[in-house]
């Protein structure tokens, strides 16, 4: 009798191939189909990446002022009643002042009661009615005959003042125009000097900013910083007509940055 084995037949012509060489032989394809060039990762071409900014110098035609009016007092209505009546003032202030509608706004709008801890920790001992509005006006030199006029109407606190531009877009667009010919201008002069010729663009990465200028300032919001004018008297001395105007708006920037990357060829 023939005992048993591990063995197979195989036809003439035929070949064997070991599971070991398979493995060999699919890590060498693997490695050459991944290695070709074609699916290599290709490498960015030569280029000159330059950046240039400018600034736009501009007197402002708006001013953005934030003023507002607190009340105290034992009794909640009354706070109410007094903080109303402030606001109703400087509100009709305004309209005499050729102020339009449209930019005056209620801005901000608390009632908060206050504790005396040797007294109660649940009988509000006073209320305080705090309430803002915002003023968009477009008349500079009369701003601070409008500043002075809003004070002696009952404002008690002023938060904040901005001076912006309502031609932001095209000082910026200027801005623009100007930080891509420097940039231009300084690739021109590296090429130059490197001995290669400027290309197309590549790329281009663009910022701006500014359009507007505002001091530190607070608010009962909480958007401003350190305080301007609070807690100012009822009466802030003098008339809108003899106020000595020591208002200065100045000039405020506007700028622009960019990033860009030439072919060299």
């Amino acid at each position: 009798m023939r005992s048993s084995s591990n063995w197979s037949w195989v036809p003439p012509g035929s070949f064997v191939v070991s599971w070991r060489q398979i493995c060999r032989t699919a890590a060498l394809a693997l490695a050459t189909f991944t290695g070709s060039p074609a699916l290599a990762q290709q490498q960015p071409p030569p280029m000159l990446s330059v950046s240039g900014s400018a600034e736009v110098k501009v007197a402002p035609d708006e001013i953005h002022l934030r003023v507002g009016v607190e009340t105290r007092s034992e009794i909640l209505a009354e706070a109410k009643k007094q903080n109303d009546e402030r606001i109703a003032r400087a509100l009709t202030f305004l309209k005499t002042s050729n102020v339009r509608t449209q930019d005056v706004q209620t801005d901000f709008l608390s009632i908060e009661p206050t504790y005396d801890d040797r007294v109660s920790r649940t009988k509000p001992t006073t209320y305080v009615v705090r309430k803002s509005i915002e003023v968009t006006s477009t008349d500079i030199p009369g701003f601070e005959r409008l500043l002075t006029g809003l004070l002696n109407s009952g404002i008690t606190d002023v938060h904040g003042i901005e001076f912006r531009t309502s031609q932001l877009r095209k000082h910026r667009d200027a801005a623009r125009a100007m930080a891509i010919r420097a940039a231009r201008e300084k690739a021109d002069a590296l090429a130059l000097e490197l001995g290669v010729k400027r290309g197309k663009v590549y790329s281009i990465n663009a910022n701006d900013w500014g359009g507007w200028w505002s001091p530190s300032t607070s608010s009962w919001g909480g958007r401003y910083g350190s305080g301007m004018y609070q807690n100012v008297a009822q009466n802030a001395g003098g008339s809108p007509e003899t106020d000595v105007n020591t208002l200065s708006a100045g000039q405020i920037s506007v700028s622009a940055s960019v990033t860009v990357s030439f072919l060299i060829e």
